[in-house]
């Protein structure tokens, strides 16, 4: 389906929309494509927000810069993408040179708040990965340079728009177990793809913010999405009892370790061809190592972690994350007045699989190709009656179909009305990041964080 720019610019305004902030309208050109610059040529840049935005959506939109501080990775970018722009060292330059109507950052997650505001400044609308930031004080200055500007800011989180994760939006929303009063959430990562967390810039709190926010993002923006309020105090644990300077053995890196045949998390970055060609090509350039070792001692990030957080209609949610599971999956419950919804994702000891822990995170992550298509069950016990086991298809690519539906809502169909909601704005990116940085500090001083401290943002009983 053909779609004009009109169209386009018309549905990030949508995206951008919250209580908190005014909707900006737009009056493009609507016979010229819509000019879309990219900084961060990383995976997630060159596949999801680089590639299949090209693949899929060429009629609409044209890149008209690329941009990343390591020079021959944006070369191989450019090449992975399909591109013909130019690119840039420096972002003003990309900016100032080819103006684009939107700037997507896919950068490391504490550079964020640097393109998002001069990207803003600079007048352009911006399209940011999750997080949207590592801090609070980050998270203000993003807030006060949105409201400042007349363009708009969304966050492009994708777990919302899995047929799955919809379902349970629409059982809760139907009231289906009365009012909520609590949930229970329990997200494990393998050692597979937690591990890689690890091993990369993400285990580095200065970097990352901790996977309380990387990470745990995306599940607190899910949950904010299913309870549809808003989160206002948190308290939580964590430490670092698994990884770093808990290993048994260290190297360099898994390349040119010592410790290869006795090491279980040893990893060839040379047998995984996109890595090598995306990150191990390039290191000489920036001194970004893919494979660093799991058990360096600068890592300083939790590997375990468990919060409380109370919402502001008094609805309690107890979370977990696990960093080094013998398996990766979720399970939620939603506890209500007549009764309670458990669901759960890949738990192997509730459905037999053959795919294997180190395949679920490719099939996950992959945005063409053969899609995987699946039942999975969601069950519903009222009170005082039999439970009852409602069927939901889901695809297993592209973060269960996430993906796709999410740039369909901004390229394809923005007109359509969404009676879930899905769409999420500035004011979403921050109060999901906000519970984690709560647990963070809520961690470093064993007390109780209040949102409505960290922050302007006075957290609301209803997002709607």
């Amino acid at each position: 389906m053909k779609n004009t720019r009109r169209e386009f610019i018309f549905s990030v305004s949508m995206l951008a929309a919250s209580s908190a902030f005014p909707v900006h309208a737009f009056a493009f050109n609507k016979s010229k494509k819509l000019k879309v610059a990219l900084v961060g040529t990383g995976v997630r840049g060159i596949t999801f927000w680089g590639k299949r935005l090209l693949d899929e959506y060429s009629e609409i939109l044209e890149f008209v810069g690329l941009s990343d501080i390591n020079p021959s990775r944006l070369e191989y970018g450019k090449q992975y993408i399909g591109a013909t722009c130019p690119t840039f060292a420096s972002f003003e330059e990309m900016v100032s040179i080819t103006k684009p109507d939107l700037v997507i950052v896919t950068t490391k997650d504490s550079t964020h708040h640097e393109f998002i505001i001069k990207g803003l400044e600079m007048g352009c609308d911006v399209l940011t990965e999750k997080p949207l930031t590592v801090d609070e004080v980050k998270c203000q200055q993003i807030l006060d340079a949105e409201k400042a500007s007349n363009k708009n800011l969304i966050v492009g989180f994708n777990y919302r728009w899995s047929p799955y994760a919809t379902k349970i939006k629409e059982l809760i929303a139907n009231k289906t177990i009365g009012n909520l009063v609590s949930v229970d959430f329990n997200w494990y990562l393998n050692t597979y793809h937690g591990a890689s967390y690890f091993r990369r810039w993400h285990g580095e709190m200065e970097s990352s913010g901790s996977l309380w926010v990387h990470k745990a993002t995306h599940h607190f923006d899910l949950l904010n999405w299913w309870i549809d309020s808003e989160p206002n105090e948190v308290f939580a644990y964590g430490d670092l009892e698994f990884y770093g300077k808990n290993g048994p053995f260290r190297g360099k890196n898994c390349r040119t370790c010592g410790h290869k045949t006795e090491c279980a998390f040893y990893w060839d970055i040379n047998k995984d061809e996109f890595s090598k060609k995306l990150y191990a090509d390039h290191e000489h350039e920036d001194g970004y190592i893919r494979d660093n070792c799991l058990f360096r001692e600068d890592i300083n990030i939790y590997d375990k972690m468990s919060a409380q957080v109370k919402y502001t209609d008094n609805t309690i949610l107890n979370y977990s994350l696990t960093t080094y599971s013998p398996f990766e999956g979720w399970r939620v419950a939603f506890n209500g007045t007549e009764g309670r919804i458990e669901a759960w994702l890949d738990i192997p000891y509730y459905e037999k699989t053959s795919i294997e822990e180190a395949e679920k995170h490719a099939n996950e992550m992959a945005q063409n190709g053969e899609e995987i298509v699946a039942k999975k069950p969601i069950v519903i016990h009222k009170l005082w009656q039999e439970f009852e086991t409602v069927q939901v298809d889901m695809e297993e690519s592209g973060h269960g179909g996430g993906d796709k539906r999410l740039q369909d809502k901004i390229f394809v169909n923005p007109k359509v009305p969404d009676p879930y909601g899905r769409t999420a704005g500035i004011r979403d990116g921050a109060m999901s990041i906000l519970i984690g940085i709560a647990a963070r500090k809520s961690i470093q001083s064993g007390t109780p964080i209040n949102i409505s401290e960290l922050t302007d943002l006075r957290p609301q009983e209803r997002r709607s």
